[in-house]
């Protein structure tokens, strides 16, 4: 299975230092093995994820994406962090 897993994280703590604060405000998974999906809106406190993948894809953020094969490509195993706006969500479709 192609799975994209997501934890949505609150404005840091330490302003000098941008990560986000764990444990995260809510986890999600999103299994993209049967095509395109996409993940629940953010919740109202999440302006950073961190997305793990662990296979290769394609990702969209925004407030209704579907994820194509010509959006940003993640690696099998990458972990990213993005700044996001609560209420958006993030798209994955397996890639090549």
């Amino acid at each position: 299975m192609a799975k994209l897993y997501i934890a949505e994280l609150e404005r840091p703590r330490n302003q000098w230092v941008d990560i986000g604060n764990f444990p995260p405000v809510a986890e999600q998974v999103v299994d993209y093995s049967g095509g395109v999906a996409s993940s629940a809106a953010f919740n109202a406190k999440t302006v950073m994820i961190r997305v793990k993948t662990d296979a290769i894809c394609s990702i969209a953020i925004g407030s209704a994406p579907t994820a194509t094969t010509s959006n940003a490509r993640m690696s099998a195993e990458d972990t990213e962090y993005f700044s996001v706006q609560a209420n958006h969500k993030i798209s994955a479709i397996s890639n090549t």
